[in-house]
């Protein structure tokens, strides 16, 4: 495959598998008053993203990416348009626990062990002290920390304490997993192994997963579709389906399906800036 060729876009209207959709954004606009002006952070969104979709949002910074997460996690309202999760309003989605959601930073409370830290988001359901183990413990396993559950955060590297936070976020199994450039401040070899674990765990667990993102290749490498988004007001330029394998591992970026996908993502936000 030539880089010259596009992947295939997926189109709101082209069907591609019967999974049932997890999240539906309809004509969504975000406007903040301020003082001076409106500032348009998002405009005119549509997107649909399947049950067990891995779904990266890429753009410029500023271009309302995460605010486009935000939106879907309830934690931003939009000004106009609709937005569904598991077919309900994202509110009634949080409050059934459908998110776990990883910051660009842990935000893991120092004074706590590493344990400590993942049980405390059951301990708040109100799990028993057995079952926060239990399923903590199990949680750590997943993400390669099983040994270091009674170090503390500031005994770990950047990429082991984002492992917690991960581990955090599906402790309580939620069926999302909404991701804002988790790996952003990482130096670029701890990046890819937390990359490639990623994905091994996207793998095993299937879960839908809204992943935020600057790197070109890292969308490439982490997910099932790309939304590409252009300068604000955020709109979405292009959406490419990626027709990498869904088992991968890193040396498929030397491959040519894969230069000919970060090629499309590059086009598409180099159109981006030019509409």
């Amino acid at each position: 495959m030539n880089p010259s060729e596009a992947p295939s876009v997926l189109s709101k209207t082209t069907s591609t598998g019967s999974a049932r959709l997890a999240v539906e954004v309809r004509n969504a606009s975000v406007v903040y008053q301020t003082s001076e002006a409106p500032v348009h952070a998002l405009e005119s969104i549509d997107l649909d993203i399947r049950e067990g979709e891995f779904v990266a949002l890429i753009g410029p910074s500023g271009c309302g990416k995460t605010t486009l997460m935000r939106v879907i996690a309830d934690l931003e309202k939009i000004s106009t348009g609709q937005v569904l999760v598991n077919g309900v309003s994202p509110h009634q989605a949080r409050l059934a626990r459908a998110y776990g959601y990883v910051f660009q930073a842990p935000a893991l409370f120092p004074w706590r062990t590493v344990l400590a830290n993942v049980t405390l988001p059951l301990q708040i359901q109100g799990h028993t002290k057995t079952q926060c183990k239990t399923i903590a413990l199990e949680q750590l396993s997943r993400v390669g920390l099983i040994g270091f559950e009674n170090k503390y955060p500031w005994q770990l590297s950047g990429g082991m304490q984002q492992r917690v936070s991960i581990a955090r976020a599906l402790a309580f199994e939620p069926r999302i997993l909404m991701m804002d450039e988790p790996f952003g401040a990482l130096d670029e070899i701890t990046r890819d192994r937390l990359n490639e674990q990623l994905q091994q765990l996207w793998q095993r667990e299937r879960r839908t997963v809204v992943f935020v993102t600057h790197s070109i290749a890292e969308a490439v490498y982490l997910s099932t579709r790309i939304v590409v988004m252009s300068p604000r007001p955020g709109r979405i330029v292009k959406v490419i389906e990626s027709p990498l394998p869904d088992a991968r591992h890193l040396g498929l970026r030397d491959s040519a399906d894969f230069i000919a996908v970060a090629h499309a993502v590059r086009e598409a936000l180099a159109d981006g800036h030019h509409d």
